[in-house]
């Protein structure tokens, strides 16, 4: 994690990312103090919240795979693709059993906005691609 990085991803100093194809861009920030503890993306007037343990729990299970995987990037409402990262965010094998994302309607996208918040931390490399973007642990 740079320095600046280290200063960044609060609700007061947000992250200022883009998405991994570069055409969209939002802020994210750490808000423990939610329950449950959450991490915010703000995109326009849209809001989304992932349990915050996904950035560890995203990271642990990248390195396990250990090379790259897809984004899959999906609406909750659309089935996400095998493989992927979006599709991991609400597999019931993964470490919450279930979705990452905390509000129904708004919990997809989780392929989209969480690996931005991991190469921001120094977490991953992601590609930015203009689709079918990839992603590995540091």
């Amino acid at each position: 994690m740079t320095a600046s990085n280290a200063k960044h991803g609060t609700p007061e100093a947000p992250w200022n990312l883009k998405t991994p194809p570069g055409t969209s861009d939002f802020q994210a920030w750490r808000d423990p103090a939610l329950d449950p503890p959450a991490l915010v993306v703000q995109v326009g007037k849209t809001q989304l919240r992932y349990q915050l343990r996904c950035i560890e729990d995203l990271h642990a299970m990248l390195k396990a795979h250990g090379d790259w995987m897809p984004l899959g990037s999906a609406d909750e409402q659309k089935p996400a693709a095998a493989g992927t990262v979006e599709a991991w965010g609400r597999d019931a094998g993964n470490p919450v059993k279930g979705w990452y994302g905390i509000k129904k309607g708004l919990r997809g996208r989780f392929g989209m906005y969480v690996p931005p918040v991991l190469e921001a931390l120094g977490l991953a490399e992601v590609e930015h691609n203009a689709k079918n973007n990839r992603i590995r642990a540091t």
